[in-house]
């Protein structure tokens, strides 16, 4: 089973002895616990593309929903789908994983999945979100009131988690849009240190790993999806006037591919999962708490 080999490698390799005691009580918190894993079709890598499940008032009763931003891209990038990348699978998995892993109430649907959702950034229901997911966002355009509407989110205490954009054009074109939102004179992109407290907040992560998606991975062997465009990791964070983490930013790897992709190969997740996982649950539990 997955599950117990991610709680054996995360209790081996990176969870807070601390924590250990409080993990192990999780599972049997709700015994109508009974999720399932989204596990894609199709063969190893394929995309699956679904309709944004678009917010709406009654998926929010104060549970934690996964909330994924929709945003227009105005080109594509190799790998990704724009606003839709890794979707639904990564907001499925990673949502069982967080009511698994951690005492998290997880809002689960009618079906007893959990009750991830898409949100426009100018819906009044992004303040029902405390934490926002985006990815691929090296393609994005913001349109000038998703400008100002995300800048309030932000300033009013939300939290927006940032992935799977490869390469210097992703990069600037990034930094270019998000510095129209908050401006780097006041809110200045910064490195997050290896002994930040984002780093432990469940789990002793070390380093944030360089994960690529999985098909680029069973096809090369290679975990830098543009070569020697993106060698390293970019752990980057803007923070608030108070010094609190406000946006974090994973460039140059896919994170979510490690939730999403769990299912379809034993090596892919025993290699990038548990990592995955704890840098996962450590960012979401520091948007919640801090």
């Amino acid at each position: 089973m997955n599950y117990r080999r991610l709680l054996s490698a995360l209790a081996a390799a990176v969870l807070l002895p601390l924590a250990a005691a409080a993990m192990a009580q999780v599972s049997q918190q709700d015994p109508e616990w009974r999720p399932r894993l989204w596990v894609g079709g199709g063969g190893i890598g394929r995309f699956n593309r679904e309709p944004p499940k678009w917010a709406k008032l009654e998926n929010f009763d104060g549970s934690f929903n996964f909330c994924r931003a929709y945003f227009t891209g105005d080109r594509f990038e190799a790998g990704g789908t724009g606003w839709s990348t890794d979707f639904p699978g990564a907001d499925n998995n990673f949502s069982v994983r967080l009511g698994e892993l951690t005492a998290v109430h997880v809002k689960l649907d009618k079906g007893g999945q959990p009750d991830y959702v898409v949100v426009r950034l100018t819906d009044p229901l992004l303040y029902r979100c405390p934490i926002l997911h985006m990815e691929d966002v090296g393609v994005v355009r913001f349109s000038d009131d998703e400008v100002e509407s995300l800048r309030a989110y932000l300033q009013k205490g939300g939290f927006v988690i940032v992935d799977d954009f490869w390469g210097t054009k992703a990069w600037e074109q990034w930094e270019y849009e998000i510095g129209r939102v908050l401006p780097p004179h006041q809110y200045p992109i910064k490195d997050i240190p290896h002994d930040h407290p984002i780093m432990n907040v469940l789990y002793d992560v070390k380093d944030v790993e360089q994960v690529s998606n999985i098909r680029f991975w069973v096809q090369t062997g290679s975990t830098s999806e543009r070569g020697a465009d993106s060698p390293n990791v970019n752990f980057r964070g803007i923070a608030d006037d108070h010094g609190r983490l406000i946006v974090v930013m994973a460039h140059n790897t896919d994170i979510p591919d490690t939730w999403e992709r769990e299912g379809e190969s034993k090596e892919y997740f025993d290699h990038f999962s548990p990592n995955g996982y704890a840098v996962g649950v450590n960012i979401v539990l520091y948007g919640l708490t801090h």
